[in-house]
């Protein structure tokens, strides 16, 4: 029995250490939407320090050249532009690129836009753009990867949602509404995935800081062109990257991300009295 309690204590250590020393992300090949700037250009140079082979994307190509020279020389990166706003361009971009998507392991889907207007100063098509980027644009890249995943039985999806697809926040109502929609396609997906190996991690930031409301849609659909003070005083940014590439390595489900009101005060209070909830986030000033 004493024999069996030391050679476990032994492995143990040695587990971790192995764990720790042989990287779960070297030579994966990993593609990052949204990877010009923010939470995108910031996974793509820990995933290059981690031995990732990485393929980045986004309508700046000009920014992925900036994210490029930022990452570790030593990994192969591809630069490829796209609009998820352009389904049919996102067609175009997943038949000539086949040879290389085909042997992609994790799919980060981080690209999208924010929104800071009411719904009564909202037009339309600004409702339009954040669905048809944040969420079916999304999807179009995940339904084009799947089929490799399936022939060879292992893949990953990483989800960047936000803590605004948990609960609605004014201001926000077609953020929410799209990153909403994506925890809907890809838990049902996962449920349907679940005697496979293709995994699926949903990731809900909450005020982290990057320059997204930068470029927010306001309500005529023109960027807000300012930064919110929630997201200039929330997680810095390397923290929120540290605990994102854990999630992903250890296959999380979903987690949630940010300071301790936007992930723990208010899910708990909305879990356990909603109408509560609801008269809070209604008397709150979201910014």
């Amino acid at each position: 029995m004493h024999q069996k309690l030391i050679c476990v204590f032994i492995w143990l250590p040695w587990s971790l250490i192995k764990r720790n020393t042989l990287s779960y992300y070297k030579n994966k090949n990993i593609w990052i939407t949204g990877a010009s700037a923010g939470i995108g250009r910031g996974l793509a140079i820990a995933l290059s320090k981690k031995g990732a082979n990485l393929v980045l994307s986004s309508r700046k190509e000009a920014a992925l050249r900036a994210t490029e020279k930022l990452c570790d020389p030593s990994v192969s990166i591809t630069i490829l532009p796209l609009d998820l706003e352009d389904h049919n361009g996102l067609d175009d971009i997943l038949t000539k690129n086949k040879p290389q998507l085909s042997q992609v392991d994790i799919l980060i889907n981080n690209g999208g836009i924010s929104q800071r207007s009411k719904v009564v100063d909202t037009d339309f098509d600004v409702y339009k753009k954040l669905m048809d980027i944040n969420f079916l644009g999304t999807v179009k890249l995940s339904l084009g990867i799947l089929p490799y995943f399936r022939k060879r039985n292992a893949g990953q999806y990483v989800v960047i949602s936000s803590m605004a697809g948990k609960f609605g926040v004014p201001v926000r109502s077609g953020y929410s509404a799209s990153k909403m929609a994506l925890h809907g396609f890809f838990d049902a997906m996962r449920a349907e995935l679940k005697n496979t190996d293709i995994v699926t991690t949903i990731i809900c930031p909450g005020y982290i800081q990057t320059d997204i409301s930068l470029n927010a849609l306001t309500g005529s659909g023109s960027a807000q062109g300012t930064r919110d003070d929630a997201q200039r005083n929330g997680m810095p940014l390397s923290a929120f990257i540290t605990r994102a590439l854990s999630a992903i390595e250890n296959h999380k489900e979903e987690i949630q991300v940010g300071g301790f009101v936007e992930t723990k005060i208010a899910p708990l209070i909305n879990r356990l009295s909603p109408s509560l909830f609801k008269k809070i986030i209604a008397r709150s000033k979201v910014t």
